[in-house]
């Protein structure tokens, strides 16, 4: 139940989106051409959107440099997205990319890619042409900050749980590290990951 000064009591919504990671719906997803988010959002009679809201070079966050193994300020790409289901937004994600993968490809430019990032990393005809083979998923729940209750719309009192994945290429190279901001009260989350 939440209540609203001057409004009333509400009951609190359901999760809006289950998401489920496994090896046969990464791939799945890759044949059909569709990120995963937008792909379980659509199998489970919802509308997803993604909104791009900044493509950028920046220096490395330590945590990012250490996870992608480069030096630590190195340049990296960083996509910044909202994540929407039914026009309500459930998640920020910031995708980071080391140069040595973003550069001069269609992930550096402010646009959408056709697939999501990763199915530019795999194409056997693109510019990187790496095979992905896992994740490294690492979650904790906290309060969100100002900022966060603005973009998520957030209710007094809902926390956010941030994942930090990291995805590694068949070689074990990491290849891209996302950080998602995602509104506890809209996820529930599975993860069951071999992406071979």
């Amino acid at each position: 139940m939440v209540t609203r000064q001057g409004q009333g009591a509400f009951v609190r919504s359901v999760p809006v989106v289950r998401l489920r990671v496994t090896g046969a719906n990464y791939r799945r997803h890759r044949e059909e051409k569709l990120p995963g988010f937008n792909a379980q959002v659509i199998e489970q009679g919802q509308r997803p959107e993604q909104r791009l809201l900044a493509v950028e070079m920046i220096s490395a966050p330590a945590e990012v440099a250490d996870r992608l193994d480069i030096e630590e300020a190195a340049t990296v790409v960083v996509r910044r997205r909202l994540f929407l289901v039914n026009d309500q937004p459930i998640a920020r994600c910031d995708s980071y990319y080391p140069l040595s993968i973003a550069a001069d490809t269609p992930i550096a430019e402010s646009s959408r890619i056709r697939g999501g990032a990763l199915s530019l990393i795999e194409d056997p005809a693109g510019p990187i042409r790496r095979v992905v083979s896992r994740s490294v998923d690492d979650l904790t729940s906290r309060m969100p900050t100002p900022a966060e209750v603005d973009e998520l719309g957030l209710n007094a009192g809902i926390p956010v749980v941030r994942v930090l994945r990291t995805i590694y290429d068949i070689d074990d190279a990491p290849l891209e590290v996302q950080e998602s901001i995602a509104a506890a009260d809209r996820h529930e989350f599975r993860y069951e990951v071999d992406m071979r």
